[in-house]
């Protein structure tokens, strides 16, 4: 009954798993050091006290898993698995580092840097849990200021001021540039006159944050559609409905085949969306978070890529062209 079931130790488990990845008793014996004797009274006890065999040692030389042992085998691993991430984040903790790190990010930071930063913190800090927050203008700073995350990379906010208690650093910056489907009355103009862009409505990244939740970014049209979420805002300007800004590496691949064309908007050219690792100044980031943060900065390129507009349609759309230089932040 199952009322009768003993409590496996680790130690028994740890010898169990041996005999399976060595394949016998006195295999599993060596390499734990101990007699052979000693390894089949462990198993042994470990049967009784679970109410199974495990091993089939009758019909072969090789003790050979039965059905009810592949079974405990495979919780077995589970039980181990987590008592040595048990150790292994203990160990972390005693050498100072956190228990997870929250993070935040600005949706105009490109997928290639968040991708090299999350790989590389996954491999330098494999105990540390990792939550994510994807957000646009202040609502990174937001979820700071709120406790919610501990540090993140947001974009500029309003007037370049700061905010009281947060702590800025810069880890470089994107090009953004208007872009509109090809079928996009914008679009086939080619060169624009001054203005051209207020005839028609206009797709703006917003945010519900008090910080930036009632500011204007870049918005020249009075007709505007407002987005929480900029790959809804990619979605639509594929789709030929307004014209908006959009960061050069997200858009890179539309331009190249010409599903978007970058405009030429004398009024509206652009421009560069600075970025900036934040934490608050009360609560400093330790060891992980710092490693991120330099991660980011270190990804600063030594390129500075610059959009020629579309001119008209003999010009193939949205080429790009790169100059030395390094990214100002």
């Amino acid at each position: 009954m199952a009322s009768d079931l003993g409590t496996p130790t680790l130690d028994q488990l740890r010898v169990f798993l041996t005999v399976v990845d060595v394949g016998s008793f006195a295999g599993a014996a060596r390499k734990l050091n101990r007699a052979t004797s000693v390894i089949s009274y462990s198993i042994s006890n470990l049967e009784a006290q679970l109410g199974v065999t495990l091993f089939d040692r009758e019909s072969t030389r090789k003790p050979q898993l039965t059905e009810p042992g592949r079974t405990v085998l495979a919780d077995a691993r589970t039980v181990s698995h987590g008592i040595d991430g048990l150790r292994a984040k203990v160990q972390g903790l005693l050498q100072g580092l956190e228990p997870e790190v929250h993070l935040a990010l600005d949706v105009m930071l490109p997928t290639a840097r968040i991708a090299d930063a999350l790989k590389a913190f996954r491999s330098e800090f494999p105990t540390v849990p990792l939550r994510l927050h994807m957000e646009a203008l202040g609502g990174v700073t937001q979820l700071l200021l709120d406790r919610v995350v501990t540090i993140g990379v947001s974009g500029p906010l309003p007037g370049n001021a700061g905010v009281p208690g947060i702590e800025r650093m810069g880890i470089g910056d994107v090009a953004l540039v208007p872009v509109a489907s090809p079928d996009h009355p914008l679009a086939r103009a080619g060169k624009n006159k001054p203005g051209a862009g207020r005839d028609h409505i206009q797709l703006v990244l917003t945010d519900r944050s008090p910080l930036t939740g009632n500011t204007d970014f870049a918005v020249v049209s009075p007709r505007t559609w407002r987005l929480a979420d900029l790959g809804s805002k990619h979605m639509l300007l594929k789709e030929g409905i307004g014209w908006g800004n959009m960061p050069i590496p997200m858009v890179q691949e539309d331009l190249d085949s010409g599903r978007l064309v970058h405009l030429d908007l004398p009024d509206a050219k652009g421009g560069i969306y600075s970025l900036e690792a934040i934490y608050r100044a009360d609560t400093p980031p330790g060891p992980a978070a710092a490693w991120l943060i330099a991660r980011f900065q270190s990804q600063v390129p030594d390129v500075t890529i610059t959009a020629k507009p579309n001119r008209g349609p003999s010009r193939k759309p949205g080429k790009l062209k790169r100059r030395r230089g390094r990214l100002k932040s």
